[in-house]
């Protein structure tokens, strides 16, 4: 009987992460938990490429259709959707896969989690927060286009009047995982860049155009999830702004520039490389 283990499999999009989690899941009674950051939502299912209905029937899987698109969410909802995995898959005495294109929030559940701080609107630019950064807080580590550390780091000095990197070195909590393998699926970028082309026809096919009307229509066009790879493309679309070819030219080449940001994120982890071919195969070792 196959007891408890935990690991993690990470790669760009369109690496098969999902598919390869979900085949040894089914073959060995394995509990899944997806690091996504839209397949939390109920209402985006093609634009995220979400696992089937009829697989999140048959898998144990967390991290899914936990929001609407209205509801904002952090980091801290898939850490209590990970001990909520790993208190299940203890209990059933089952294998804990961990899997997903959001890799930020795998590092920070093994590094650990700052004091929470209220988002706030700004009226200042990147330039402006980055310049500010500099100036006041260097030893604050951002990129000068990462939105999200910029805002916060702002958030912070705003609110708590204390430098930001003081701040979050004082508040920062121990990690929930530890010593965790990672294996990461590798593909030459010629292949991923045909995996990109050959889901983009897929979504299509599936309906992407009819789910992003649906979703602009019954919620504000703004929303951050809507204004992710596939939705804004589409968006352009519904708004006669680009041509249907150019609605899937546009979806493959922002796919694949995310894929070289995650390809870069991903050399953060200590991880073992593995060619997809061969990582069925490979991993199937470990439940024996």
């Amino acid at each position: 009987m196959v007891m408890f283990f935990e690991f993690a499999l990470i790669g760009t999009t369109a690496s098969g992460k999902t598919a390869l989690a979900n085949a040894l899941a089914l073959k060995f009674d394995a509990v899944i938990l997806s690091l996504d950051s839209l397949c939390v939502y109920k209402e985006i299912n093609i634009a995220s490429a979400k696992v089937e209905k009829e697989i999140l029937e048959k898998i144990a899987y967390f991290g899914v259709n936990l929001l609407s698109v209205c509801e904002h969410f952090n980091v801290g909802l898939f850490i209590d959707e990970y001990q909520k995995a790993k208190t299940f898959a203890k209990e059933k005495e089952k294998p804990l896969i961990i899997t997903g294109g959001t890799s930020f929030y795998l590092k920070t559940m093994m590094n650990g989690l700052s004091a929470k701080i209220e988002e706030k609107p700004t009226t200042l630019s990147n330039d402006e927060i980055y310049t500010l950064c500099l100036q006041i807080d260097p030893e604050f580590k951002v990129a000068k286009n990462d939105s999200y550390r910029l805002k916060k780091w702002l958030n912070i000095y705003e609110i708590t009047k204390e430098l930001p990197s003081e701040f979050l070195r004082r508040t920062k909590k121990e990690g929930v995982l530890k010593e965790l393998e990672i294996y990461e699926l590798h593909w030459d970028k010629e292949e991923l860049k045909k995996n990109i082309q050959k889901r983009t026809k897929l979504m299509l096919k599936q309906g992407l155009i009819e789910e992003a009307r649906g979703l602009f229509t019954h919620f504000d066009a703004n929303l951050k999830p809507l204004n992710s790879i596939g939705l804004k493309e589409t968006k352009a679309y519904l708004n006669d702004e680009i041509s249907l070819k150019e609605l899937e030219e546009l979806i493959n080449t922002h796919t694949a520039q995310l894929a070289k940001r995650q390809r870069t994120f991903n050399k953060k982890f200590s991880s073992t490389p593995l060619k997809f071919s061969q990582a069925f195969e490979f991993l199937s070792k470990k439940f024996n």
